[in-house]
């Protein structure tokens, strides 16, 4: 399999959230946990607005607490990132685990104030 197939293959198990859904000041996407060999992780656009790029992405990891693990954030979208993964947590790990489906994840999601 080519690195652009596992891409498209991961992108079918995300849901993309908008910054009008988020709080956010760029896309990030929330996903199941599919064939990932990794615990729970946000993607992340590194650019501000609702431009879609799945080859301009950071990755946070959600557990034991918001990290930048790949790509490159600022530290202000950093922290930005955190504190609404940390507002989302409990259902971003309900999405990943595949407790919920989608809908129930967009109906759950809070936006940062």
């Amino acid at each position: 399999m080519t690195s652009e197939t596992e891409a498209d293959d991961e992108f079918f198990f995300m849901a993309n959230l908008y910054p009008q859904d988020t709080g956010l000041p760029m896309v990030v996407w929330a996903s199941e946990r599919g064939r990932a060999r990794y615990d729970i992780r946000v993607k992340v656009m590194q650019s501000h607005g609702d431009r879609i790029d799945p080859y301009n992405l950071a990755s946070v990891a959600v557990r034991p607490s918001p990290r930048l693990v790949e790509g490159h954030l600022d530290a202000g979208d950093l922290r930005l990132v955190s504190q609404w993964i940390l507002l989302n947590e409990a259902v971003l790990i309900d999405y990943w685990e595949n407790r919920i489906p989608t809908a129930e994840l967009l109906a759950r999601l809070k936006r940062l104030p």
